[in-house]
């Protein structure tokens, strides 16, 4: 039998902290920064398992978790209260991991939302990606007595409560503008058509299609194609009476497959706006009985100076066209623009705000505002002497992930460093 001296459980328990807590930190990092979306998946839970009196508390569970994934990953890092954590992090698996499960099995809902929108993975490799997480948080928590650092309540309670008031912050922030950082197809940056189009030779989805044969009351399905079928398809004393086909191999989806601009009466409209080689302003509202209707006003001026500058504006709403809820939209704001269907989830989507608005040139996402962030264009044109080329708000400037991501973890562990110490020298 192996022996493992405590110098070497020692380490083990290092590297788990570490990597665990690496895992954990970006996960609930990935959904700190949009807690919409993080809203979101928890409402498509909810609706999959038919808890909607549930969903009341939907948001404030979705940061709750977020926040509490997030301060185990550093708590994870720091070493502090390695049982605890540990304990933690072993219960969290454990309700995650029969739930990934039953998502694998049954698939009510197509992605689990583990890391956000930063990392999509199938709900199978979910489940096996929390097998393996489960078994490193046994042995983080079998093995937590050898861990060799800081492991006083003091350090831990210090880390908690900075960590949460930090991500609190960040969430206030996230939730009343946008995501610091965008994982969505529809970022600045994204050209919408391109990011529509499946390439030459690339799978296609694989369905298998069932016949049900009625004879004699006895009902029964048939695989296409199989040695049943076509001895049943051959036999005139069966009935064919229903069929269906079902999906077996998911082919090549595209990253933008959902995206349309349906008018009743001229169509789907998205082909000719995209082509459009100018600027097009298109106003978002997932539903428009759940919109900020006073904010929503802002459109109006962006209405006006599209018109005096002769650019396309649109309004996207899932709300029906023919709605007494669009007809009172109409009424409060004042709004004049040409409303468009789009489905709902898609808005929700291409900007976390509801209204909100995007700016597109030539099919390429060129910026998008909240729309309490919306700025004065016809200002911004008059200090550029009327050349909207020189308006910078309507220039593509494609954010830096990589260095937004580094500038958020720097200040979090500065001000967790800064805190530590003078919690140090005031607690004794």
């Amino acid at each position: 039998m192996i022996q493992i001296s405590d110098k070497q459980k020692s380490n083990v328990v290092l590297v788990l902290q570490i990597l665990l807590g690496i895992l954990f930190t970006f996960s609930g990092f990935a959904k700190v920064i949009d807690p919409l979306g993080g809203w979101y998946k928890v409402d498509d839970y909810l609706t999959a398992f038919g808890w909607d009196f549930l969903k009341v508390l939907g948001f404030v569970g979705s940061v709750a978790l977020s926040i509490f994934e997030f301060a185990l990953g550093i708590c994870l890092l720091f070493g502090t209260r390695s049982k605890l954590v540990a304990l933690g992090v072993l219960l969290m698996m454990a309700f995650m991991t029969p739930l990934t499960l039953y998502i694998a099995i049954f698939n009510p809902v197509t992605d689990c939302g583990c890391f956000g929108e930063a990392l999509k993975i199938s709900n199978w490799a979910t489940f096996w990606k929390n097998i393996v997480f489960s078994s490193m948080a046994i042995l983080l928590y079998v093995w937590a007595e050898y861990s060799t650092r800081d492991n006083s309540w003091k350090r831990f309670i210090t880390i908690v409560t900075y960590t949460t008031l930090f991500l609190i912050g960040v969430t206030i922030y996230c939730y009343k503008n946008l995501p610091i950082i965008d994982f969505r197809p529809y970022a600045i940056g994204v050209n919408i058509p391109k990011s529509m189009e499946i390439p030459e030779g690339a799978p296609s989805d694989k369905f298998e299609t069932f016949f049900t044969y009625e004879k004699d009351g006895v009902k029964k399905e048939v695989k296409f194609e199989s040695d049943e079928y076509k001895a049943v398809s051959k036999d005139s004393t069966w009935t064919c009476t229903d069929s269906r086909s079902e999906l077996v191999e998911k082919g090549y989806e595209p990253p933008i497959h959902d995206f349309t601009m349906e008018d009743p009466e001229d169509g789907d409209l998205t082909e000719d706006v995209m082509a459009n080689e100018g600027y097009t302003f298109i106003a978002i509202s997932s539903k428009v009985e759940k919109a900020d209707l006073e904010l929503a006003k802002k459109h109006n001026d962006v209405f006006e100076f599209a018109q005096a500058n002769e650019i396309p504006f649109y309004m996207l709403t899932a709300t029906g066209l023919g709605t007494d809820e669009l007809a009172a939209y109409k009424e409060i704001t004042g709004a004049e623009y040409r409303v468009l269907n789009a489905d709902e989830i898609t808005l929700k989507t291409v900007v976390r705000s509801n209204p909100g608005l995007v700016l597109i040139k030539n099919g390429n996402v060129v910026n998008k505002w909240a729309v309490k962030n919306i700025p004065d264009f016809q200002k911004l044109l008059d200090e550029a002497n009327g050349d909207l080329s020189k308006v910078k708000e309507m220039q593509m400037d494609v954010p830096n992930n990589y260095l937004t991501a580094f500038l958020f973890f720097l200040l979090f562990f500065v001000g967790l460093v800064a805190v530590i110490k003078a919690v140090d020298k005031i607690v004794k």
